[in-house]
């Protein structure tokens, strides 16, 4: 067990080292020319790396077991920040969205605080209701109905990608916990007409999937963005352009320091280096699941589960985006993409992942 911590702890540096060096080489042009300094972006990431570690530490070192008896109010506590973000004028609204509160010169998202609260009540829930979880009312309805509430709070933002990743997560946890094949075969069924309604309604969501169907077709309009990503990763090659020398990142590419870092990676360190990070990614997904596997406490191994589960489908998402195999939903590259609430409680989850393997030791 030490070993895999050891080994877990090394792959996410690893991973958190790789996003220092290249948040500051993506944003460092955009900086100087908006806030006149080039460090603005890399001086307030390590502001939020210093607070994501703290919080690390401090989740491996108080026993995850006592989150437990607190999932429920975490949970609630959660929810109710998902309706005051709702509120104008004291959620902070910004391109049309409402997903932010404004503490100072730094921005809270408090949707990536309810991603572990649900995980943490989800497993709490599935491990004390593990005799009736086949059971449709029983085990089966309570969690759906949370999962339904949070979704519907997370899509009026709106932000249906963290939606979407909420509900797989969820939908997962149920499956390994045993529901019925039937049971979650019905939400998907009934959740495919209610995604297609969000998705017809909103225009820029249309514009999102056309774009992905065809980037090309209006490569300076809707698919421009995705059009300069694929533009990023072909010219990279094999062993990229350079550290540094991205031309993608002088404003041709949006979000080249937060959703689309990846393509960044790809231009500047070429395939080796995206290869470098799908690679240390599926480390992560392995270590942790050998962490899972070894937990004998049933919270533990639920909440572990969600927690690799998030991350490896986070890490997933990113870049199936950035390489256009997926649609554009906004989910930032775990422990690489500049943003502090995300980068935040990921690691705050990798603290409670390392605990469970600690625990499962000293009890063993």
């Amino acid at each position: 067990m030490r070993e895999t911590r050891t080994s877990l702890t090394v792959v996410v540096l690893a991973l958190v080292c790789i996003g220092i060096v290249m948040i500051y080489s993506a944003s460092c042009v955009n900086a100087m020319q908006i806030e006149h300094d080039n460090l603005y972006y890399l001086k307030r990431h390590l502001l939020f790396l210093f607070i994501g570690l703290s919080m690390c530490l401090a989740a491996m070192a108080v026993d995850y077991r006592l989150i437990q008896p607190y999932a429920g109010r975490i949970l609630l506590f959660g929810i109710v920040l998902l309706v005051l973000v709702l509120i104008p004028y004291i959620g902070k609204e910004s391109y049309g969205a409402r997903r932010w509160f404004k503490i100072g010169m730094f921005n809270f998202q408090p949707s990536e605080l309810a991603k572990l609260a649900v995980i943490a009540y989800t497993a709490d829930f599935l491990s004390r209701k593990q005799p009736v979880i086949k059971s449709f009312w029983k085990g089966f309805v309570p969690p759906i109905l949370v999962m339904g509430l949070v979704c519907v709070l997370t899509v009026k933002q709106p932000d249906l990608g963290t939606t979407i990743e909420i509900a797989v997560v969820m939908l997962g946890m149920l499956f390994i916990a045993g529901a019925r094949l039937w049971h979650l075969g019905l939400v998907a069924f009934l959740s495919v007409p209610a995604l297609v309604y969000l998705i017809v309604k909103a225009p820029y969501r249309m514009a999102r999937i056309s774009a992905f169907l065809d980037p090309w077709q209006d490569s300076q309009g809707v698919g421009f963005q995705l059009t300069q990503s694929q533009i990023a990763l072909g010219s990279g090659g094999i062993f990229g352009v350079g550290l540094g020398h991205s031309q993608q990142k002088l404003f041709y590419l949006p979000a080249a320091h937060t959703d689309f870092i990846f393509s960044i990676i790809g231009e500047e360190l070429g395939l080796m280096g995206t290869l470098a990070v799908i690679i240390l990614f599926a480390v992560f997904i392995w270590l942790g699941t050998r962490i899972i596997r070894q937990a004998d406490d049933p919270f533990g191994f639920f909440m572990g589960t969600g927690i690799v589960m998030m991350l490896g489908l986070q890490a997933v998402v990113n870049a199936g985006v950035s390489m256009g195999a997926l649609p554009t939903k906004g989910l930032p590259l775990p422990f690489i993409s500049y943003g502090g609430s995300a980068l935040i409680f990921h690691l705050a989850a990798i603290g409670i992942l390392l605990n469970i393997s600690k625990v499962q030791e000293y009890r063993s």
